[in-house]
Parts: C-alpha cells; sequence; structure tokens
C-alpha cells in the first residue's frame, strides 16, 4: 500500500461529510455497524479517497463529520484500517453533533452549535463520497489567486460583541472573497452511468482582470491551463424541469442578462459538492432559510451577484458591514496606512539632490486629492458587490472525477479505478494517487488452471480462485472465495464473500460475507451483507437484502422473492 508523502500545510481546514448514503440502502442499510463512508470502492473505504484528496492537497486539519449512530465504527475504521491508517499524522478528527440526523441537510448541518466552532479558518466543504484525481493544490492555488488570499487561512486577532476578529493576508480584511466549486462531466465518458443525476449550472466569463492564470501538472512536466468562471445559476436538474413545467418554459431575468452579457448554460455536468469557503460562509450558514449547500446557498449566493436585494435579504450585506465595523482594540482605522504616503516628503528626504525644496510643492495638490477621493469611492463601490462563486468546470480530458452515491456509480468507479497500472508495473511516480501496489496482492491464492484478467482485474489479500475459475473485469475484496467453474464478469464482490461452484455473476455488487448459491446465475443484482442466496438462484435486476420477519439466515425463496425486489 502507498504510504502519503507529508506535504507543508495550506493552513485551511477540511470538513468532510459523512451521511447516512441513502442512495446505497443495500450496503448501509446498518448504519451503526457499517455506515456509507466505509463502503469499499475498489477496495478501499470510501473516505480513503476524500482524505487523501486532502492530505495531497496540504491540507492536515481534518474534520469528519457523521451522526452519533456511526461514530463508533467510523472511529474504529480510522484506528484498524490498514488503508485509514497509512496516513502520517495527524489522523482526521471525528464530529458527531448531538442533533444530528441522517434526514437533515448540509446547511442545517453547518448551523449545529458544533459545526459553527469547529469552523475556525478559510475551508474546504465535501462529501465522503468524491473520487477526484485533480490536484487539490491546484484549486486552492487558483482560489487564492482569483480572490487575493495568499495566506489562505484566517489570523485570530481577538473577539467582540460579534465573535473573533480577524485579520491579514488571508483574514476578511484581506479583502472579500468568494468562493469555488468543481463541476464534472457526467457524460461519454467510460465511468458514465444511465441515469446519473446531473446539475444546471449557468456561468459567465471572468472580466479580464479577475481571471489568474494559474497551471498544474497533466503529465509529467506538461502542464495544463484551465480557467475559472463565475457561476450565476445552479439548481439540480430535476428543480429546473419542474419550473419549466410550471412556467411552460425557462424564464430568465433581465437584471441577468444585464449583468452578464456572455452565459453558457450546461445540462450534462454535476456539482461536485467540493467547496472552497471563505469564513464568512461560516456565518451565511446561519440563515435558517437555507438548507442545502449546493441548491440553496450556492444557488442563492449566485444570484445574489445580479439580483437586485438579494444579499440583503440573505444576510449577506449584514455580514460584510460588521466585519467592516469591527475594529481591534487600540488599532486605528486602515486608512491610515493608506495615507503614509502622503505625510512622508521622500523629496525632502533625498540626498542625491541639493537646494531647498518649496514648502508648498511637499503638500499635496488639490487634483491629486481628488484622484485619492475617487479611487478611494471606487474602491468603496467596488467593495459593496457580493464577491462572487466561481466555478471550475471539467473539461473532456482532465482527470478523473466522480461521486460514488449510487449503487451504478459504485459498480463503474470500482471497475474503473481496477484498469489502473499498479505501482509494481508503472513505479510510484508515474502511477495514478488511487492506484494499488499491486493488481493482485496474493498470487499465491490464485489456481494455475483459472483465468483471471489482470489488466482490468484488482485483488485484494487472502483471496483463493479455486481452479477453472473465470474473472474478467473485477474487483474481488479480501477474504474472499471462489469456488471452482464460477465465473465473474463486470463484478464488484466485498470483503468475505463466498461464490458457489459454477455460480456466474455479471454486473452484480456482493455485500460483505454474503454466499452466492452452486450453480446461481445473477445479472445486475445486488446482495446486502452477510446475505445467503440459494443454489439454483436465476436473477436479474433485483437486490437480495433482509426484512423484518423473516428468517435472515434462509435467504430468499420462491414465496417472499416479489416482496425483495425494490
Amino acid at each position: 500500500m502507498p504510504q502519503s508523502i507529508p506535504v507543508p500545510s495550506t493552513g485551511f481546514q477540511a470538513l468532510i461529510l459523512c451521511g447516512p448514503g441513502v442512495s446505497l440502502n443495500t450496503f448501509t442499510a446498518n448504519p451503526e455497524e457499517h455506515p456509507k463512508c466505509l463502503v469499499p470502492v475498489a477496495n478501499r473505504p470510501m473516505v480513503y479517497y476524500a482524505i487523501d484528496f486532502l492530505r495531497r492537497s496540504g491540507i492536515s486539519d481534518i474534520t469528519l463529520i457523521t451522526p452519533p449512530s456511526s461514530l463508533a465504527p467510523l472511529q474504529a475504521a480510522l484506528k484498524q484500517n490498514p488503508h485509514l491508517t497509512s496516513f502520517s499524522s495527524p489522523s482526521p478528527s471525528v464530529l458527531a453533533p448531538k442533533a444530528l440526523e441522517m434526514t437533515m441537510g448540509t446547511c442545517e448541518l453547518l448551523r449545529l452549535p458544533e459545526v459553527q466552532a469547529c469552523i475556525k479558518t478559510d475551508f474546504l466543504l465535501l462529501p465522503c463520497d468524491l473520487i477526484c484525481e485533480i490536484p487539490g493544490e491546484s484549486l486552492l492555488e487558483a482560489w487564492m489567486v482569483s480572490q487575493s488570499s495568499l495566506g489562505g487561512s484566517l489570523v485570530p486577532e481577538g473577539r467582540n460583541a460579534h465573535g473573533p476578529i480577524t485579520r491579514g493576508s488571508g483574514g476578511e480584511r484581506g479583502g472579500r472573497r468568494g468562493g469555488l466549486g468543481l463541476y464534472y462531466q457526467t457524460k461519454l465518458r467510460e465511468e458514465s452511468v444511465k441515469g446519473e443525476a446531473t446539475d444546471f449550472v449557468a456561468i459567465a466569463p471572468l472580466d479580464k482582470d479577475e481571471a489568474p492564470a494559474v497551471s498544474h501538472p497533466a503529465q509529467g512536466p506538461a502542464a495544463l491551463r484551465f480557467s475559472l468562471s463565475k457561476v450565476v445559476m445552479s439548481s439540480p436538474m430535476d428543480t429546473i424541469k419542474e419550473k419549466m413545467e410550471n412556467d411552460k418554459g425557462f424564464l430568465i431575468r433581465h437584471s441577468l442578462v444585464k449583468e452578464h452579457a456572455e452565459i453558457k448554460m450546461l445540462s450534462s455536468y454535476r456539482d461536485a459538492h467540493l467547496y472552497v469557503f471563505p469564513y464568512w460562509i461560516k456565518d451565511l450558514a446561519r440563515n435558517e432559510k437555507l438548507e442545502s449547500v449546493s441548491e440553496d446557498l450556492i444557488g442563492y449566493w449566485a444570484k445574489s451577484g445580479w439580483q437586485k436585494g438579494l444579499a440583503d435579504k440573505l444576510g449577506i450585506t449584514e455580514i460584510f458591514e460588521r466585519q467592516q465595523d469591527s475594529q481591534i482594540p487600540g488599532e486605528t482605522g486602515s486608512h491610515d496606512n493608506e495615507s503614509v504616503e502622503e505625510e512622508i516628503d521622500l523629496q525632502a528626504m533625498s540626498t542625491t539632490k541639493s537646494g531647498s525644496i518649496n514648502a508648498e510643492s511637499a503638500l499635496p495638490s488639490y487634483a491629486s486629492r481628488v484622484k485619492v477621493s475617487e479611487a478611494e469611492a471606487s474602491k468603496d463601490k467596488k467593495s459593496s458587490k457580493v464577491p462572487p462563486i466561481l466555478a471550475y468546470v471539467q473539461r473532456e480530458s482532465a482527470p478523473f472525477v466522480r461521486r460514488v452515491d449510487s449503487s451504478a456509480l459504485l459498480l463503474s468507479t470500482s471497475l474503473r479505478l481496477a484498469k489502473l497500472p499498479s505501482i509494481e508495473e508503472v513505479g510510484r511516480i508515474e502511477a495514478s494517487p488511487f492506484a494499488h501496489n499491486q493488481k493482485i496482492a496474493h498470487p499465491e491464492g490464485i489456481a494455475q488452471r483459472c483465468t483471471v484478467s489482470k489488466s482490468d482485474c484488482l485483488i485484494a489479500e487472502n483471496v483463493t480462485v479455486e481452479q477453472f475459475a473465470v474473472i474478467k473485469e473485477s474487483v474481488i475484496g479480501s477474504n474472499c472465495h471462489i469456488s471452482s467453474g464460477a465465473r465473474l464478469t463486470r463484478c464488484v464482490l466485498m470483503d468475505g464473500v463466498t461464490v458457489g461452484p459454477k455460480a456466474t455473476l455479471t454486473n452484480c455488487i456482493i455485500g460483505r460475507r454474503a454466499k452466492i448459491g452452486a450453480e446461481s446465475m445473477l445479472k445486475e443484482c445486488e446482495v446486502q451483507d452477510s446475505y445467503v442466496v440459494p443454489e439454483d438462484t436465476d436473477s436479474k435486476n433485483e437486490k437480495f437484502m433482509f426484512f423484518e420477519g423473516l428468517d435472515e439466515e434462509a435467504g430468499m425463496t420462491d414465496d417472499n422473492e416479489d416482496d425483495m425486489e425494490l
């Protein structure tokens, strides 16, 4: 297993939201034992990829936020799972607010007192199901350059009636800074799945003086330039379709067109839910009208840049006015620093010129004072604008980005990562950050008279494969047993699965410690943890799950087969 290489800290903190995983209910039905963030993707816990992305970005202050019911298994995994213990110190901390419920919105979560107390700097917010190959430091670099926040964090200087006062290059007094979100393409990619959820996002180009020139490594010494855009509208496509049905069309406000003459509307992209947020978002999240970060906070924030009066309704204007009025005791206003150059007569101090200096010439002229006043007025007018929420829109040939929040995406993403060359094959420098040390971790367990497609398979430790078995384009978890004559094609088997003799599995996901009976034929099926599929079962597109009142050891019978299908 590749060890994480420690990198210098950026000064940011990160919050990883470890939610209930309703869309993966076959494998997350018991969050007290196995929450969504621990569901394996290509033989690694799902949350591993989010932590790895942050550690590669130089962020070590990481907090996992989870419901209290999932606290114990998550803490145990951080101490025992070999993939999660491979990270260098310090290890992520776990926060389980008492009032956090499974159905709570992400903005409601940010309002919880424990989470509010946790946020102390500019921060990243991301879900536990995000797998992102884009170098995180490039996103941070783009945000810091475009938002004039090279310090990257807040420096506390004191407190007043409204809370902590901050300053510095990364503090709010360094400028009103916007945010940054990531959007990725869902169509025409190898890992694309049918029916994947998408978001509607409308973007406008940055002004010439706003666009940063930022590059990040693509392959070897080559560099790839990317540009940022302003988000002017953002909403799930389902919401847009409902509005179009009610309004009999897609309505656009005149104020949007007046503010942004050039707009590009995207409908096949998805919000990765990876955000770089300035510290003041902590205050905005307290608005009880906001429930979801992606739909409400981002959507209304984007509109407040061109919809008159919306910033006041959201409380953004009040937040900035309060920060502007806050002063550190014993400190004068910021205009004192701006007037230093006027008070010092640099010409009179010069030792390279002789002769007397006219006293009147040392005073700033009326015209210069008028120019200064106009500049300050222009600055104040510009600062009154709502800082933008920026978007990095993934290009077609960009690195891998995916949210694994459904069974179809769990299967396609795992199979996609299984095709990555191992570190053993190409070396650590050329290997993907998601590559394993070996494609087959325990070759001794593979019988000689069997077929395993090594190029597109990933087989974990202590797996035994008996003779005449055939495994193609599949991911096999640790401690699995594949019996003689079994055939697996495009399947994901989690830890401890047993496949009976001559069983045939195609496009299936099998949960931990499940058993597949001999000569069963399953196609596009899901099998819950510890479930026993009887012998000679022939099923397609079904979910094998336990229900109350049924004998868990008996598995599925003909009488309850219809009840088992969800």
